[in-house]
């Protein structure tokens, strides 16, 4: 491994906002895809993809969605939604709903909806009012925690998980264990880019002892 490769710095406070969005969509990379789905106050559906999304943590069980207002600052229809009603569902996106994910992400109106557009069947909410994309290898059903205003256009909405569905043939009730070659996930890239999650590699981590063990081993072979 290399590490006297040259590196070239780029100070934030300097760029403009699309310039800094270039880079960082570009070097944070996967990134995965939330296809959220909600509910208007007039129980309208609606649905859109957000590529900076993650989850926090489990404890409690926290995920993240990274929301920018239209160029008037108004409110796209997922944050005006989940402000109104509290809920939301994440679908994480295979391989199979990448076009149907994209018209998605077609500016329509809100008095359009998506999931119909799209030809993407579903059915009522468990725990929350938000439709859920049948065709989604796993689907989070949220409750709003909090919203941080981070500037003008743009909010961070933090979801509690309150439910987990996933598909049946990749997940084994018994140890929890999901076949992520079955969840067939795919992430973004920068610009246009997605890339597939089917080429995996494991890798472990040591614990202490057996770190110290290989080094002893690595300084006497």
């Amino acid at each position: 491994m290399k590490d006297d490769t040259a590196h070239t710095h780029f100070d934030f406070t300097q760029l403009t906002e699309r310039e800094r969005y270039k880079l960082l969509i570009g070097t944070v990379i996967p990134r995965p895809i939330a296809l959220v789905t909600t509910l208007s106050r007039a129980g309208q559906a609606n649905a859109g993809p957000f590529s900076f999304f993650n989850v926090l943590t489990h404890d409690p069980a926290l995920v993240a969605i990274g929301v920018e207002n239209h160029a008037d600052l108004s409110y796209k229809d997922t944050a005006r939604n989940i402000r109104e009603t509290g809920e939301f569902t994440v679908h994480i996106v295979d391989s199979d709903l990448v076009e149907q994910m994209e018209i998605c992400a077609i500016k329509f109106g809100p008095d359009v909806d998506e999931l119909q557009e799209a030809g993407l069947a579903t059915v009522p909410g468990q725990m929350v009012r938000s439709p859920r994309i049948l065709a989604a290898p796993a689907a989070l059903e949220c409750r709003r925690h909090t919203t941080l205003q981070v500037g003008p256009a743009r909010e961070i909405i933090i979801g509690e998980v309150l439910g987990l569905f996933v598909r049946s043939d990749a997940v084994d009730p018994s140890n929890l264990h999901v076949d992520q070659a079955l969840m067939d996930a795919v992430g973004r890239l920068g610009g246009y880019l997605y890339t597939r999650t089917q080429e995996q590699f494991e890798h472990k981590t040591l614990s202490v002892e057996a770190y110290r063990r290989r080094q002893e081993e690595g300084s006497t072979g």
